[in-house]
């Protein structure tokens, strides 16, 4: 357990928070309830789930249409309680391998194994442990929210009581006698999600669960996979908001024309392209004498200014050398910001052409 001390960026106050290394914990700031996501440094918790037995594990996945393989030898394992994005442009191959994975197409290759069941000859059993949400969510138009769940809830053994939790709770209570015919794309997305956890099954398999949310209803969902992982799930989500999949993945996979083209948490990725931390600093008076500070260190990649402020772009470790440098040429630091490598520049430079 290590305990840090962290600082609301907005009104300054200070928090302590407990927690293992490379554990990410939702805060909320007592004074101006500013809500963020903290990451604990130290030991990467990938590395940690990695010795873990898989929970979803899949091997050489192979699927071809019409001679043109759409999803190409791609192995991965997703362990007990860990949360895997899955990334990749449009056509990569993202929905086919979520659809071999549970056996709705069959693949042409490859192994799949869900709580160690192999889902190509034991489909049945092994869906029994996922929830699952498609890109495509649909219900029966002619009921509602809660007539539906309720059907759903007979096929997977739950209780009506915990249909009507799940209403309120995506904030669909509301709706009341209302047909899911009515219901417009993300009042439709929160009610798949609400089917997906349904009956508290140990994996998810979510496939572009934030599609048509408006911010409110995207926190919403984040906050539910985090709420999940804390009971134990392990989940398997898709997505195109990259920030979302950055801020709630242990590690993420990226998928590139079929092939599985890296996998590793943030960190590690940009560690592997090299990416370096953007440091933005303002000075009270800027000076060539500054400037030249800073050029004149190692590992110092780019230095552009603009009026009193400084853009760097440098290893991770000169950060601390690049403010003394500043100081020690006679600069007074107005303002210091620190941009890590983001998961968008990671996704942009494993899929560019």
């Amino acid at each position: 357990m290590v305990t840090q001390t962290v600082k609301c960026p907005t009104c300054k106050t200070t928090m302590t928070i407990s927690g293992e290394p490379g554990e990410k914990i939702q805060l909320a700031c007592p004074e101006c309830h500013q809500k963020g996501i903290y990451r604990i440094p130290g030991e990467k918790i990938s590395e940690t789930l990695s010795s873990q037995p898989a929970t979803i594990e899949v091997s050489g996945l192979t699927k071809t249409y019409n001679h043109v393989p759409v999803v190409n030898n791609v192995s991965f394992r997703v362990s007990k309680g860990e949360i895997f994005g899955f990334l990749g442009p449009n056509g990569a191959g993202k929905t086919t391998t979520i659809k071999a994975m549970l056996d709705l197409i069959h693949a042409d290759a490859g192994a799949i194994t869900i709580k160690g069941i192999d889902v190509r000859t034991q489909g049945k059993e092994a869906k029994k442990y996922v929830g699952y949400m498609p890109e495509k969510v649909a219900f029966y138009d002619n009921l509602t929210a809660l007539q539906n769940l309720c059907f759903y809830a007979e096929i997977k053994h739950a209780s009506k009581e915990e249909c009507i939790g799940l209403i309120d709770e995506f904030g669909l209570g509301e709706t009341g006698k209302k047909r899911v015919g009515k219901f417009s794309k993300g009042m439709v997305q929160r009610l798949g999600m609400a089917r997906a956890i349904l009956g508290n099954p140990p994996i998810l398999i979510l496939d572009e669960p934030s599609g048509g949310l408006d911010p409110r209803g995207v926190v919403l969902i984040r906050d539910k996979i985090l709420d999940m992982k804390k009971k134990g799930t392990t989940i398997f989500v898709s997505s195109h908001i990259l920030g979302e999949i950055q801020e709630i993945c242990d590690r993420v996979g990226i998928i590139n024309k079929g092939v599985l083209v890296a996998q590793d948490s943030v960190e590690g990725l940009s560690k592997k392209l090299n990416l370096k931390p953007q440091m933005t600093i303002t000075v009270d008076k800027m000076s060539s004498s500054i400037e030249d500070a800073i050029k004149k260190l190692p590992g110092v990649e780019r230095v552009q200014s603009k009026g009193n402020t400084l853009d760097i772009i440098c290893d991770g470790a000169m950060k601390a050398k690049v403010i003394l440098a500043i100081t020690d040429a006679g600069g007074n630091i107005q303002n210091l910001q620190t941009k890590e490598p983001s998961l968008e520049e990671v996704f942009m430079r494993y899929t560019e052409a």
